[in-house]
């Protein structure tokens, strides 16, 4: 029993690493109808920001500061002079344009700093707990905790101020919006600039564990979009919870299900996407869009 209560703990510490990207990317959509798949570099880039200010001797926690506020800058300036170019167009377009932004930041993070991989001091102390047998790391609680503070706040958001509903108003029909009187490119911009913020809040929480190189959040881009995909496209609670139990469950097959084991434990999101979109194409918090002809 306590092997199996050590896994989920596991599991939801690495679902939070997901969590936290997969939340940008849903806060993206949200505002812009996009799915931008150049978060990961975005965050890389804040990350090496931080990585840069604290080799300089700034505090830990002002050089995540200064991150995120490069964040939110780098964020609306890519909006405004490079997404602007295609998010009225061809949604295809625009997603092969963030493809090709997430090998340009990563190429540029590798020629400035290397592809070594560089120690990321950690916000919370690597020591660990001990609740009823189970060994749990503090950092790994306050990486959690950082998670579901950003989910509430990401809800609450987009579900009772002005500001999110503003951005949603967007995301859904950008000329209608801007007929309304809403400032239609400043609202995509702070959409931008926000996720982006986001991102950098998942770098600084990522890169203590896994060490900062320009592609470390490669694979942890593939199990958020896949917590996207599962929780849906419209809801913060439901893709944290999507990327918890894609991380319960992934570890739970590795050590349960002998011809899964931990070669290919990596399909199990790709199953559980597989299922659901079978049963419930919008996700399982998502919202069916109602289209009129």
């Amino acid at each position: 029993m306590e092997k199996f209560v050590q896994l989920v703990v596991d599991g939801l510490s690495t679902g939070s690493v997901y969590a936290a990207l997969a939340l940008a990317i849903v806060l993206v959509h949200s505002a812009t109808g996009l799915v931008n798949f150049a978060q990961g570099g975005m965050a890389v880039l804040a990350a090496y920001v931080a990585w840069v200010l604290t080799n300089q001797g700034v505090p830990l926690i002002l050089a995540i500061l200064a991150s995120i506020i490069f964040s939110f800058l780098l964020g609306a300036v890519l909006e405004r002079f490079l997404m602007r170019r295609f998010e009225r167009g061809d949604p295809d377009t625009a997603v092969v344009v963030t493809i090709g932004l997430l090998t340009l930041i990563t190429g540029i993070a590798g020629w400035l700093w290397g592809y070594n991989n560089q120690q990321f001091p950690s916000l919370f102390p690597l020591d660990t707990v001990s609740v009823l047998g189970v060994s749990v790391s503090i950092r790994s609680l306050g990486t959690t905790l950082v998670i579901v503070v950003a989910m509430v706040a990401m809800q609450a958001l987009f579900a009772g101020t002005k500001l999110g509903l503003a951005l949603r108003a967007v995301a859904i029909n950008p000329q209608s919006a801007g007929y309304s009187g809403l400032p239609v490119e400043r609202l995509l911009m702070v959409g931008w600039g926000l996720a982006a913020v986001l991102g950098a809040v998942a770098g600084a929480l990522v890169a203590p564990q896994l060490t900062l190189t320009p592609g470390m959040l490669d694979s942890a881009l593939v199990y958020a979009l896949a917590a996207v995909i599962l929780g849906g496209l419209t809801s913060p609670v439901g893709v944290v919870v999507a990327a918890w139990l894609i991380g319960v469950l992934e570890n739970l097959a590795a050590v349960y299900v002998g011809f899964i084991g931990f070669d290919l434990k990596v399909a199990v999101p790709f199953i559980l996407i597989f299922v659901v979109l079978i049963v419930r194409p919008q996700g399982l918090f998502g919202r069916k869009t109602v289209v009129r002809v």
